[in-house]
């Protein structure tokens, strides 16, 4: 049960079934040829979340101080399992992640993806270590990250399998999944700062310079809903020109209530905010709306077929 909570394995399930949510009710959907069989898609989704898992790990590593201020029953290192393990469990995910982000390259005959991996296990070191000390940037990288969870769907399944023939069907595809990246990006980007505001006393006594410490937690929450209403606005549009004009009424239906409401909602409720309850509400509203926005994928499919 440590161990489970060390690696945040919610998390880990979530991310794991986006990644196949997309490969099986999208990309197989359509009529386009994939790179990798389902065994091979299968170590691709367990890269990922050998991963996530050692960033999980490196980050409870470093925030044993943060985590005993702000979530004392989070704490797992230390406690149920010592630095020394955490640290072992740390490199043995990271190696068996890389190594099978290796082995999928080659089989693709791209080994030079397999930097991705390094790249993914590099920035969630640096960013336990270093960037989320700093203002913002530390919260641009865990959405980037998340982005990149979806996009390596493409990079993987879909690029090495594109040629002259069917070029443009598969770029419409890749399209749609870096919309759904953009989507989990700006998402995740406002969570991590609602986070920042939920954890500001910990996070102060570790001197940390996080947006509400450098600027107020007032101010901070002002930035989070300036910036929740640009995916309000570009969701908005995008169900007026994909899904309204399409017909697919069903699939609006479903955006504006469990997407569109949601996010008004939040923008509504963060105006007031003040107690670390308030944030932490808002920040498991944020996680819900990033689960129903991809869970939109499945909608849309179904929707299709039914009015077909």
């Amino acid at each position: 049960m440590k161990f489970l909570k060390l690696i945040r394995y919610k998390n880990l399930l979530m991310l794991a079934f986006m990644q196949v949510l997309f490969r099986y009710a999208f990309l197989k959907q359509q009529n386009v040829p994939l790179a990798l069989a389902d065994w091979q898609y299968g170590l691709l989704v367990l890269s990922t979340v050998l991963l996530a898992a050692a960033g999980y790990v490196i980050n409870n590593i470093y925030d044993v101080a943060s985590d005993t201020i702000n979530k004392p029953n989070n704490v797992v290192v230390g406690k149920g399992i010592s630095e020394t393990a955490a640290y072992n469990i740390y490199i043995g995910l990271n190696i068996t992640g890389v190594a099978i982000g290796f082995l999928l390259s080659n089989i693709i005959l791209r080994p030079g993806f397999a930097s991705l991996f390094i790249l993914i296990a590099s920035l969630l070191y640096f960013y336990a270590t270093t960037l989320k000390q700093i203002m913002i940037v530390g919260n641009f990288v865990v959405a980037l990250l998340l982005a990149i969870s979806v996009l390596i769907i493409g990079v993987f399944d879909l690029f090495p399998a594109t040629d002259s023939e069917n070029q443009a069907q598969m770029a419409a595809l890749f399209s749609i999944l870096l919309d759904y990246a953009l989507f989990a990006f700006m998402i995740n980007f406002i969570r991590e700062i609602v986070k920042d505001i939920e954890d500001v006393n910990g996070d102060y006594n570790q001197g940390m310079n996080t947006l509400p410490i450098a600027i107020g937690i007032s101010r901070a929450a002002k930035i989070a809903l300036g910036i929740a209403i640009i995916p309000l606005i570009l969701c908005t549009l995008y169900i007026k020109t994909y899904f309204v004009e399409y017909g697919l009424f069903i699939a609006t239906f479903y955006a504006f209530a469990f997407v569109l409401a949601p996010l008004l909602y939040f923008i509504v409720k963060i105006f007031a905010a003040k107690t670390q309850k308030e944030f932490h509400h808002l920040s498991t509203i944020l996680k819900l709306i990033l689960f129903f926005g991809i869970m939109s994928i499945l909608v849309i499919n179904l929707n299709i077929k039914y009015n077909a």
